[in-house]
């Protein structure tokens, strides 16, 4: 039972969160943010498989999140696709893309690999940007809502509880993923490449598959804040939104799957609450994220949890 409790309660966790916040809150706002924070923690959850546990970095998986949230709006304005099919075709080009342009980036290492990445993710953003035919340009275009077998997606409550049912889901995979062989590999691969050779890991295939599926989490994001919002813009695509994801990641804790989400929550509610201190909200935001990471220097999560477990009983 402990052994089980160690590899779950994270999903536990989250998903008790996910079911309570609703009776803790008093007005539909908060359900909103609340939904924005577990769009973005599946985005992050993607980031941190590829970064906290394969040691890769990527500074432009904002260019997956934006497939996925313009698959959402230009199959079904201009194709008549289905909402939700369009979804699936969004994550699957993400999918795909990863997988193409994954095997050649995935060669370099440290900073050529975040160069490479960002290189990525800027020509994604201009692609939604220069196609103003499709994608309405700079100033963006409408998404259709989500419509399935007759039923539409509406309204905060209503994605706070498709987010929040899907973050669970996906932290579920995550876990079972970590605790497998694939997880394993991941986590040497981290640690040493040379000597994840040595022990006959195909590292090659194992850095692939984590691109490819913190690509899947990001489009999947991506598609939701699309039909959430009703509005894609080539920013959501852009270089600052992925520095951001990178920022939760490092911020909440890399190797750590609740980390991924209290650090999306603090990026997410933390704008939210500065805006008392008007023209220094931006400084105020800062200097909290400056101190977080002086004191708390390994991320949020596993700097708490170093701390309680050194604590005396």
């Amino acid at each position: 039972m402990p052994g089980f409790w160690r590899t779950y309660g994270v999903v536990f966790v989250v998903a008790a969160i996910v079911v309570a916040l609703p009776h803790l809150v008093p007005t539909t706002f908060y359900l909103r943010i609340a939904a924005l924070v577990f769009m973005f923690s599946l985005a992050v959850l993607g980031i941190n498989l590829l970064m906290g546990f394969a040691g890769q970095v990527s500074l432009g998986h904002a260019g997956f999140f934006g497939i996925g949230a313009y698959a959402v709006a230009v199959l079904p304005t201009h194709f008549g696709i289905p909402s939700w099919i369009a979804l699936i075709a969004g994550v699957i080009a993400a999918g795909l893309l990863a997988f193409i342009i994954g095997r050649p980036i995935l060669k370099l290492k440290g900073h050529y690999l975040a160069v490479a990445t960002l290189g990525m993710g800027i020509l994604i953003a201009m692609v939604f940007t220069n196609e103003a035919r499709f994608t309405g340009g700079p100033d963006g275009m409408p998404v259709p809502r989500l419509v399935l077998f007759g039923w539409t997606a509406r309204g905060s409550e209503t994605w706070y509880w498709i987010s929040g049912a899907t973050l669970v889901l996906a932290a579920l995979l995550a876990v079972n993923l970590i605790d497998s062989p694939t997880g394993r590999a991941l986590r040497a691969i981290h640690d040493s490449e040379v000597a994840s050779r040595v022990l006959g890991i195909d590292v090659a295939r194992y850095k692939l598959i984590a691109f490819v599926l913190s690509a899947i989490y990001a489009a999947v994001a991506g598609a939701y804040l699309a039909l959430f919002d009703g509005l894609v813009t080539p920013a959501t695509a852009g270089f600052l939104r992925s520095i951001e994801f990178v920022t939760m990641a490092v911020l909440g804790g890399l190797g750590s799957i609740m980390g991924s989400i209290v650090g999306a929550a603090l990026l997410t509610i933390l704008p939210q609450v500065f805006t008392v201190f008007h023209d220094y909200e931006h400084i105020a935001l800062g200097l909290a994220m400056i101190v977080f990471m002086i004191f708390l220097r390994a991320g949020i999560v596993p700097s708490l949890a170093s701390l309680f477990r050194r604590s005396p009983s």
